[in-house]
């Protein structure tokens, strides 16, 4: 080497500007293998560091995806579908009692005796499937006592339907033991349907709390990434620019393609990261919010349609069914109105008052209002209209229905098991459509997390580690061999 850098005694031209500032804190030529082998050793560390913490954070939020879209969520879908299937069972009890000995009503028994058949199935598959993905001891203790209770309530559901068909009751007049059979087994639903919301509800809040602690994580591991990005590409640029001042070397190639090879990785860790943190926040708050509310209005609503069979069938308890209707009423479309005699006509004059803007119209606290104020996604906003409109027609329903009960009950009967349930029926196909259209965007969102981290939890940046070490090593052994 002819080269001499501020040597003491040497006789050098003066540098002048930012090269001359730069190779004034270059160390000498005795103490530039060390600092470039620190500097090397340094970066390599660095290197390591950031995939051990990139991996990491990459894995976090891999785990956090998956507790949100493959654990608690399917298990709150599950205890939400339990209470709308109860729900439904105990209203098809009601009704084959409704129906009574009637051939006129022959078609309602039957196909109210069949659709408890199937929501009997339906829930007993709710709760396998709750307890094989239960997130929790506590939550698979809750999920054994439902089992429990739901085979005592089936039993006594049993019961009244052979005392119906021994006493052949008329339409909406059960003997007294079939009666007294049927208000024991009803008498089980509230608690049934208390114990499966508490479930979902114990769910929901894990979901909750593994998707705050995934947003948390996601913010420190981005940071993170962020710091160790400009210590290993400001020691992969110092060491660059340690080679070119001390060695008169423009570039080094291995150095180079290894800086841009890591600000690469950086930017795609981040990219990757942020992208996972996004479609978790998409599939959380909102699609999940939505479909929870969307689920428990579906649920309530069956209930709430239970308690019409209920009022018409046991006239020593209607003011109590009817003060039930009204509270679930209110929970799925809340406005203002004082009772259920004109809660129909409160919601027309709500409705007709905001016109197109139905988050004026209901409140903000009741499931389809809450609904209307997370519309995220095509077509949701139409689903959700439609399905308030649907409900709006069912409650004229139901505000006749309670004018005919005191005055003509055969007709009230009818238009029970008839044009009301129609309409409940296309109610719930409405509520049915937009639930779809969540459920399948937090599907896609849960997949498009996952992808984007693919390949960042294990070998990607572990495999770049290994690189970005073989070409420092590569980019600073022939230098360092010039000092031997």
């Amino acid at each position: 080497m002819t080269t001499l850098l501020n040597r003491p005694g040497s006789r050098t031209e003066p540098d002048r500007g930012l090269s001359g500032r730069i190779r004034a804190v270059v160390p000498g030529r005795a103490d530039t293998p060390t600092w470039i082998g620190y500097l090397a050793i340094l970066a390599v560390v660095l290197a390591a560091i950031t995939a051990v913490v990139m991996t990491g954070d990459a894995r976090s939020a891999r785990h956090g995806i998956d507790v949100i879209g493959h654990r608690t969520a399917p298990t709150v879908t599950s205890t939400e579908d339990l209470y709308f299937a109860l729900a439904d069972m105990d209203a098809q009890l009601a009704n084959v009692l409704l129906a009574g000995n009637d051939s006129t009503l022959a078609a309602v028994r039957k196909n109210a005796l069949a659709t408890y058949e199937q929501r009997r199935v339906q829930a007993d598959s709710d709760l396998q499937q709750a307890m094989t993905i239960a997130t929790n001891g506590d939550a698979a203790q809750q999920i054994r006592v439902l089992l429990d209770k739901f085979g005592q309530y089936q039993a006594l559901a049993a019961d009244t339907f052979q005392l119906s068909d021994l006493d052949h009751g008329a339409a909406g007049q059960p003997s007294a033991r079939t009666l007294a059979a049927y208000r024991s087994a009803t008498g089980m639903v509230p608690d049934l349907l208390a114990r499966a919301q508490k479930l979902a509800d114990t769910n929901s809040g894990v979901l909750s709390q593994a998707y705050h602690d995934a947003e948390d994580s996601t913010v420190t591991g981005l940071t993170w990434i962020v710091v160790l990005g400009v210590l290993l590409l400001a020691t992969l640029i110092g060491l660059q620019v340690l080679l070119r001042v001390a060695l008169r070397r423009r570039v080094n190639p291995a150095l180079a393609v290894t800086t841009v090879l890591a600000a690469g990785l950086l930017v795609g860790g981040y990219v990757a990261e942020g992208t996972a943190a996004h479609q978790l926040t998409v599939a959380k708050r909102d699609a999940f919010d939505s479909l929870l509310a969307l689920r428990q209005a579906r649920a309530v609503g069956y209930d709430a349609n239970a308690d019409e069979s209920r009022y018409l069938l046991d006239p020593e308890h209607a003011t109590d069914y009817q003060q039930s209707y009204f509270t679930k009423a209110q929970r799925l479309v809340g406005v203002q109105a004082r009772g259920v005699d004109d809660y129909s006509a409160a919601l027309d004059q709500a409705l007709a008052a905001h016109g197109t803007d139905m988050t004026q119209a209901v409140s903000a606290d009741s499931f389809l209002g809450a609904e209307l104020r997370n519309i995220t996604f095509g077509g949701e906003a139409a689903a959700a209209r439609q399905s308030v409109l649907a409900y709006q027609v069912y409650q004229h329903d139901d505000h006749t229905l309670r004018r005919l009960a005191g005055t003509d009950p055969r007709a009230a009967i009818a238009l029970d098991t008839g044009a009301s349930n129609d309409h409940f029926a296309a109610y719930d196909k409405a509520l049915e459509a937009t639930i779809d259209i969540n459920q399948h965007a937090f599907d896609a969102a849960i997949a498009d997390g996952e992808d984007a981290l693919a390949g960042w939890t294990d070998w990607l940046p572990y495999g770049a580690a290994v690189v970005f070490a073989v070409l420092i090593l590569l980019g600073v052994r022939p230098r360092l061999a010039e000092y031997r």
